[in-house]
């Protein structure tokens, strides 16, 4: 993986197992490269023995696959080894325009997470060590089981609403984000070590829009560009028309014919180019809540963290019934990155946007099986 990992070398000797849920009062700061010696954050083990996972292997690589990733690549891999299931970043399906790995890390961190959520279904804690061999760059997490403890109602919603979370590139119906679900969507943010940044309706979303509207005109002056060329490739690599039967890339059920900005809406990327594949966009009122998935760093771990956050505030929302539109491409660039931090989101690094709101249906994208997921031995 191009990126370079946080710490591993202190990583070596000692297990980074962490608690999969209950986490919101300790400290998430990502292990970074500071000057002077680094420290990493001490964390308890679970001691008692868990079941053997490789029985269920299956399942809880279903559940983790279920996770949201860029263009819908699944850039992950398992192995199972009695205990334990690792999980490895694919490079095989890493965009080229994600040169650092940071979409794909991301998205293996959304799979880690319902990876988690899976062992919880057992009725164990999960216990897991993050970049647990730093000699293998593509293994990213161990996860096994530890101490038994029955699942909760609110991980039990989450694990109902997997099957139909799907990322929402239509309008939303009107009116706010149920009750007190925007807060508690905050906290899940803050429990796996990132922030949700929610974008004010006045000032903050203007000078969002003003960043991004100049990244817009800046893309294209150069429609002819490596990168824009790079882009468009990766576009037809990964959606597929009508009536396809892949299990991964964007179907054309999934995006709108027609690509630019609706009012109230943030640019959306353009997965049709031209080929009137997609549906017809139905227009709507703006979404109720828009907002900057932030992590606190950027390295792998932050990275992973984030990934992790996305995959918990996307299945409580789901469950009911709120979906999200998800907006990673102008956050490529290092420099609309750069001017949302340093305006909008100070206390770290912007990873997504998110636009959230209120959807009566769903009709989620392929997965490829759990068999095709899986390997033997670590590679």
């Amino acid at each position: 993986m191009p990126a370079s990992g946080p710490c591993r070398q202190d990583l070596a000797g000692a297990a980074r197992r962490l608690l999969a849920f209950g986490l919101a009062g300790r400290d998430f700061r990502p292990c970074r490269r500071r000057p002077g010696r680094p420290e990493c954050e001490q964390v308890t083990k679970a001691s008692d023995k868990g079941p053997d996972l490789a029985e269920r292997a299956d399942y809880l690589i279903e559940v983790a696959a279920r996770a949201p990733s860029v263009h819908n690549t699944q850039p992950w891999r398992f192995t199972v080894s009695g205990p334990a299931i690792e999980l490895y970043a694919d490079v095989s399906r890493q965009l080229m325009e994600d040169l650092t790995g940071r979409e794909m890390i991301i998205s293996c961190g959304a799979a880690l997470f319902g990876l988690r959520l899976a062992v919880r279904s057992l009725g164990y804690q999960p216990t897991v060590e993050l970049f647990p061999d730093p000699s293998q760059r593509r293994l990213l997490a161990r996860v096994g089981a530890g101490r038994p403890e029955p699942m909760t109602a609110d991980e039990r919603a989450m694990l109902q609403a997997v099957p139909h979370r799907h990322t929402h590139r239509d309008a939303f119906e009107p009116g706010p984000l149920p009750g007190d679900l925007l807060q508690r969507l905050r906290d899940d943010a803050v429990a796996e070590g990132a922030t949700l940044a929610v974008i004010g309706a006045g000032p903050e979303y203007q000078r969002l829009t003003a960043i991004l509207a100049s990244w817009s005109r800046w893309r294209d002056l150069y429609p002819t560009s490596p990168a824009e060329i790079q882009t468009r490739a990766e576009i037809f690599r990964w959606t597929h028309e009508t009536g396809s039967q892949a299990r991964d890339g964007v179907p054309a059920h999934a995006f709108p014919a027609s690509a630019g900005r609706a009012a109230g809406r943030l640019p959306q990327r353009d997965f049709d180019l031209g080929r009137d594949w997609g549906f017809p966009p139905s227009g709507g009122p703006p979404p109720p809540v828009t907002a900057v998935l932030v992590a606190h760093g950027e390295d792998e771990e932050s990275w992973l963290r984030a990934g992790q956050a996305l995959q918990r505030m996307l299945l409580r929302a789901a469950s009911q019934w709120v979906f999200a539109g998800l907006q990673t491409q102008p956050l490529q660039s290092t420099s609309v990155r750069s001017q949302i931090r340093s305006s909008l989101t100070p206390t770290g690094s912007p990873q997504l946007l998110l636009e959230l709101g209120v959807v009566r249906s769903s009709h989620p994208t392929g997965r490829r099986p759990a068999g095709d997921l899986t390997t033997g031995e670590a590679r």
